[in-house]
């Protein structure tokens, strides 16, 4: 009897101590060097600091719900009230946004780029993979708005961590943006989780999983079943451009498509040939601006 209590014990240790080791990991997610997303992107012909430098910008500091700065950039070459907030994945930071920003200053947007909290320049001690960050992204909204008053046309671009973010603020805080662009979301953090779990560790999900909802909830305050786009998309009425590539091994693109087909009213669809996950862009450009330009026309008065 003793024999089985000890085992019985031992066993839920290390159970306890893995969803806690889990958890570590989700909330203190290794980022990327900044100074690597700057080369990688300057290599790549994606941010050119000469042509960004000339751009009329402003640095802004939001102040965040959770009581630290988010660090954003006001980028305003035209004289358009129309503007897009580009929301960057988990461990980027706004430089990887700034491919984003010049795809729609382009097409005579003005942009806000920031770092979510914990990135870049922000602030913010853990990652929630979009939980808290939806609470950020609404004061960066509530900021853009007051700055810019009622005729203000708003769009979201989110890639990855970010567009869950922004499914997130539009399905459970307010549908307050004119349209969205979620590229490669998940449609569900606990079903990718489980996912990532069998693939790259090859583990059980259905025991760890819920001891480390128990320890999120004790050490965060919110539960990984709330981190859920799919159970609120059916709440966002304006229009939404779904993203992703086909050979996404990384969040599957099967997420996408279950978010586009519980979306009711307006939506459209692309799923890029080529480029693994958040690579539609960088692999598809011509395709994506095409697609980009085909959703404004349809959706966007004055686009």
């Amino acid at each position: 009897m003793r024999k089985a209590l000890r085992v019985l014990l031992l066993s839920f240790l290390f159970t306890f101590s893995l969803g806690f080791y889990f958890t570590n990991r989700l909330m203190y997610m290794k980022k990327k060097d900044e100074q690597f997303i700057v080369q990688r992107e300057k290599e790549a012909g994606r941010f050119n600091p000469e042509h960004f430098d000339s751009l009329p910008k402003r640095e802004v500091i939001i102040d965040s719900p959770f009581g630290y700065p988010i660090k954003a950039l006001l980028v305003e070459p035209h004289e358009s009230n129309q503007y897009v907030i580009i929301s960057h994945g988990v461990t980027e930071t706004k430089i990887n946004s700034i491919k984003y920003m010049n795809l729609f200053l382009e097409r005579g947007f003005n942009a806000v780029i920031y770092d979510h909290r914990r990135h870049g320049e922000s602030g913010g001690k853990t990652t929630s993979f979009g939980h808290y960050e939806k609470f950020d992204l609404k004061a960066v909204i509530d900021w853009i708005k007051k700055e810019r008053g009622p005729t203000l046309t708003l769009g979201i671009h989110g890639e990855s961590m970010g567009a869950a973010t922004m499914l997130l603020y539009a399905g459970m805080l307010e549908d307050g943006a004119d349209f969205y662009i979620a590229d490669c979301p998940f449609s569900d953090l606990k079903e990718q989780l489980s996912y990532q779990l069998k693939k790259e560790y090859k583990m059980i999900p259905s025991l760890l999983i819920p001891i480390s909802d128990f320890i999120l909830r004790f050490r965060e305050k919110y539960s990984i079943q709330h981190v859920s786009p799919v159970s609120v998309i059916d709440h966002i009425k304006n229009p939404i451009l779904f993203i992703h590539s086909e050979n996404d091994d990384f969040i599957l693109p099967a997420m996408t498509r279950e978010l586009y087909e519980k979306k009711q009213g307006p939506k459209m669809l692309y799923l890029a040939t080529n480029g693994r996950h958040a690579q539609s862009f960088n692999e598809n450009p011509d395709d994506y601006r095409r697609v980009i330009d085909k959703f404004l026309s349809k959706y966007v008065e004055n686009a």
